[in-house]
């Protein structure tokens, strides 16, 4: 059944403008009247690029640290493409990765404007594919609410005009694009993404060497799927940010909580026609309560609007869901794919948050940021069937830790 959008009250005490609410069931009817939420479906794909040379060390971390696994590489004009998957119904995975060094575009442009960004130049969460049963009248539809597309012959990497692809102009809210395909993902010979071919002998070594780890580990079973992925954006972009997101797709707002210990708040958007946010993950965006200028008269904390200082607008981090359960006594699923990791070498910020005993509750933890995308992988685990989305106290615990990682030091020496 579909969801009901006027019926619903968003939940949390972040509070919103009398502009964003009397915009936001505009949208949702817009959406029902011009025919989008019949035209646009569950999210099919996420896509990311990363610089040339790295996309088996990407693929790599993919395999120890999510459930995701290779199934198919092109070369097209100008990237190799690796497709990967977890089950069938999730979304897959497309990885760019440049041919040349010198390839130049919108990312590497926008890359080389942030301190902590110019070292890897291509790198960037690009954004997602929503499953569409006619592009060109996406295109149309939306084309007349003043979302801007790209056109074959206008942009650099032609990945964004294949057919069957219909790729909005990167966001001038959160930098992030979102893609249309009628295309079975799970098939990925249908994309077609160039001339297909197989990975060297070296090259699949090292991933089956990552797969043979996640396997005898026991990591890779808990491991289900994307939970969520949240974007950091300026303080004054929040809700314009929220409602192209949702003139573009089904979902509705959740929800927003102010985050008063981090002086940030977290929005939730989510995919109403499922049970299950793992089958089109829900799409978070984070925001300063106030900008960097305003807030230096009281110097809060102010995390997430540094990231945006220092790295520009763009994805913070994907969530994987953990399975529920006890690994051991006093062991949650989570504390042991932690545990295991950690032994591997894989770097986190902080500790597990959250306590998961007799009642429902989350528990959560952030790695490190990868070196070859830039992104951070939060694991979350649901305990006892808790059914909402996240807890204040854990979001706070989380945005600081990565705020005391993610900091740019005058001085800092940059390849």
């Amino acid at each position: 059944m579909a969801f009901d959008y006027e019926e619903y009250e968003p939940k949390g005490d972040k509070k919103n403008s009398d502009f964003f609410n009397e915009f936001r069931p505009q949208i949702y009817e817009r959406r029902k009247a011009s025919g989008i939420e019949d035209l646009v479906g569950n999210m099919q794909a996420v896509v990311m690029q990363v610089d040339p040379g790295t996309s088996i060390a990407t693929m790599v971390e993919l395999y120890e640290m999510t459930p995701y696994r290779h199934g198919a590489s092109y070369i097209g004009e100008t990237h190799r493409f690796h497709v990967l998957h977890s089950r069938p119904a999730f979304p897959a995975i497309i990885l760019m990765e440049p041919l040349s060094d010198g390839f130049e575009e919108y990312i590497t442009r926008v890359n080389r404007m942030y301190p902590l960004s110019r070292a890897t130049p291509h790198s960037r969460y690009v954004g997602e594919i929503y499953q569409c049963a006619n592009n060109e009248a996406v295109r149309g539809t939306l084309e007349d609410q003043s979302v801007r597309f790209e056109y074959r012959g206008e942009v650099e990497n032609p990945f964004y005009t294949n057919d069957g692809f219909l790729f909005t102009m990167p966001s001038d809210f959160t930098g992030n694009r979102v893609g249309y395909s009628p295309h079975d993902f799970n098939d990925p010979d249908s994309l077609g993404l160039g001339g297909r071919f197989e990975l060297t002998p070296a090259e699949q070594s090292q991933l089956d060497a990552a797969a043979e780890f996640a396997e005898s580990s026991g990591v890779g079973e808990l491991l289900l799927g994307i939970d969520h992925m949240a974007t950091r954006i300026l303080a004054a972009d929040r809700e314009d940010a929220i409602l192209e997101f949702l003139t573009q797709v089904p979902y509705y707002f959740w929800g927003a909580y102010n985050i008063s210990d981090m002086n940030s708040s977290t929005n939730v958007n989510r995919n109403g026609s499922i049970m299950d946010d793992k089958l089109s993950p829900a799409k978070v965006f984070t925001a300063n309560n106030t900008p960097s200028f305003v807030n230096s008269f009281e110097n809060k904390p102010m995390p997430t609007e540094t990231f945006v200082r220092n790295y520009g607008r763009r994805m913070h981090h994907i969530a994987i869901e953990v399975q529920d359960g006890d690994h051991a006594a006093n062991e949650k699923n989570v504390d042991f794919v932690v545990n295991a990791l950690k032994e591997k070498g894989v770097p986190f910020l902080a500790h597990v948050v959250g306590e998961c005993k007799d009642e429902p509750n989350l528990k959560q933890i952030f790695s490190k940021h990868s070196k070859n995308t830039i992104l951070i992988t939060e694991y979350v685990e649901r305990c006892h069937g808790f059914d909402g989305f996240f807890t204040k106290d854990n979001v706070a615990a989380l945005t600081e830790a990565a705020g005391q990682d993610e900091q740019f030091k005058h001085g800092q020496v940059f390849d």
